[in-house]
């Protein structure tokens, strides 16, 4: 996909670059500016589109209804709409790598602009005479020249802090220079108000390098291809000074001569038609969702796991989610403008409208948000009491939105892989099967969980306990598959005692041997198509994209998803 979007990115440069080159109408601005007007508008017409196309993937209330909807959208186009995130990147690369080429273009421009001054075309120069030094040009170029040099240093604010290092160490920078995309869209619609450059509007009346009559014929004129084409009988032989000429002569046999002036326009600004549809949709679609997570949700309780995990359920009317998607959660005690999303673990049904997340507290805003949910609890594992909800700040829910984990009981078979805190997609699948699985297409279920201590463990051990022990009571013991990988042995045998006896034969001490795993899976699953989720650390999940695109000799088939908690 990656490809084809540099393809097409790099056609439609090419075709634009073409057109400003050999276009009749910019021969005399070419004539000035060179490969610089061919470069400024090409990269330009590259901007656009990705421009327009860069906040498509940040609507998530419409990712969410495309992805959700069965008649709009097949398992294959759903399965596109995952790669939403990644289409967001490569369009924001794509922005940084050619605005560097406009900017260089433009310098090269404004150097030619004082260079090439032509004084019969003063319509056409920017500068305002031959070798004009740069502030001046400046001066004359003001809203452009000041637009776009805001813009450069906003768009690199928003690249650099996009970065992993600066994500993963403050995740706030990032959160507040990207919110910069506003002002430079409003900065973008100015930017191309200037007209700067012009094209000529007034071919028949004077086409390129035509004669005339009332000044002196040019020695050597260069004649663009296209007007060669266009006029065949043309000639640049120059008459004799002393010998009339007849104009019906020189216009069918000769030269053409020209009627008037040429004249020059500047271009319609045509980059708001790109980016007004997707910035207005965007704008209503935060409107929409701020409008729907206008009233605080209940907090009903609140529990403190091991190795700093927050688990926090709550109500809220109306409120409808499925297994594997997630919510953003608005504190305004802990941040006036930071919101921050979080996969539920567990979704309302239709006898209970509890919902809940688990947190992992890793940064200034999970830890305040935890000191002001657990300031009036001294015992960790404490489920505090509803009528205590009046001390929970107030706390605001946007959501829910759509996962790639959704489709996890859309299939036959299902390969569910976790390391550490990715297993919170999961726990919403487990606890839909724990509610009831016969409805659901997922016949069989592997989950492997990988962890660094055992106290981790311990955050799911009940549900994974409850969903083994209904299924044996179903007679369906081979529905889930469960095996526990713990890379640490240390308060093994204090944490698995009678009340985890049922998955003490689960635990395996180490790390999953990924290609033995998959064989087989494949070999006990022949000729099905096998979907494959992986929540968790890079190096993992580049060890199961690889293994489900390899092929194998049971005619099995992984479909390889992807969500990245990093």
């Amino acid at each position: 996909f990656q490809f084809f979007w540099l393809s097409l990115n790099v056609w439609l440069f090419g075709k634009t670059f073409l057109l400003y080159n050999q276009g009749l109408q910019y021969y005399y601005l070419h004539q000035m500016l060179g490969l610089g007007l061919c470069v400024s508008r090409a990269s330009a017409s590259v901007l656009n589109l990705n421009c327009c196309l860069v906040l498509l993937p940040m609507c998530r209330v419409l990712l969410a209804f495309l992805r959700g909807s069965q008649k709009v959208a097949s398992k294959k186009t759903r399965r596109l709409l995952d790669k939403s995130k990644t289409f967001h990147v490569t369009c924001g690369v794509t922005i940084c790598i050619f605005s560097v080429l406009h900017v260089a273009a433009h310098l090269v421009n404004a150097l030619n602009f004082s260079e090439n001054y032509n004084e019969e075309f003063v319509t056409l120069n920017a500068a305002n005479y031959r070798g004009e030094v740069s502030q001046l040009y400046l001066m004359s170029l003001l809203v452009p020249g000041l637009t776009g040099v805001i813009m450069v240093l906003v768009l690199f604010l928003m690249c650099t802090a996009s970065t992993y290092a600066i994500r993963v160490s403050n995740y706030d920078i990032f959160w507040y220079t990207h919110n910069l995309f506003f002002v430079f869209y409003m900065l973008l619609m100015l930017h191309v108000s200037g007209g700067v450059l012009k094209y000529q509007t007034n071919l028949e009346e004077h086409p390129p390098g035509c004669f005339n009559p009332n000044k002196t014929l040019q020695q050597n004129l260069t004649v663009p291809k296209a007007f060669e084409e266009m006029f065949p009988d043309y000639t640049t032989e120059p008459f004799p000074e002393d010998l009339p000429v007849p104009e019906p002569f020189v216009q069918n046999s000769f030269v053409r001569v020209c009627s008037e002036e040429p004249k020059f326009q500047s271009h319609f600004p045509e980059t708001w038609l790109w980016i007004s549809g997707p910035l207005c949709l965007y704008c209503v679609e935060r409107l929409y969702r701020y409008i729907r997570s206008n009233k605080p949700v209940t907090i009903t309780s609140v529990i403190s796991h091991p190795s700093n995990v927050l688990e926090v359920r709550m109500v809220k009317d109306d409120f409808e989610a499925r297994p594997g998607q997630y919510v953003i959660l608005h504190c305004p005690r802990v941040s006036a403008l930071e919101s921050h999303p979080f996969t539920l673990t567990m979704c309302p049904t239709d006898t209970k409208a509890t919902f809940g997340v688990h947190l992992k507290v890793v940064g200034d805003w999970t830890e305040r948000f935890r000191d002001l949910l657990l300031l009036h609890s001294n015992q960790d594992t404490e489920i505090l009491p509803i009528f205590q909800q009046r001390r929970y700040p107030k706390l605001y829910v946007d959501g829910p939105f759509g996962s790639p984990f959704e489709e996890a009981l859309n299939y036959e078979v299902s390969l569910c892989v976790a390391g550490g805190i990715g297993v919170t997609p999961f726990a919403s699948v487990l606890n839909t099967l724990l509610d009831g699985w016969k409805c659901h297409k997922l016949r069989r279920l592997y989950f492997i969980w990988v962890c660094r201590d055992i106290e981790s463990f311990r955050w799911f051990a009940d549900l994974l306990c409850m969903l083994h022990n209904k299924l044996w009571q179903e007679n369906r013991p081979d529905y889930i598959n469960i095996q526990l990988y713990l890379s640490q042995t240390d308060g093994i045998q204090k944490i698995i005692g009678e009340k985890y006896q049922a998955l003490n034969s689960r635990l395996l001490i180490g790390r999953p041997r990924w290609k033995v795993l998959f064989d087989d899976i494949a070999k006990c699953n022949r000729r099905k198509t096998i979907g494959v989720f992986c929540c968790g650390p890079n190096k993992i999940s580049k060890i199961l994209h690889k293994l489900s695109n390899s092929s194998n000799s049971y005619g099995t088939r992984f479909e390889y998803n992807k969500e990245s908690f990093s």
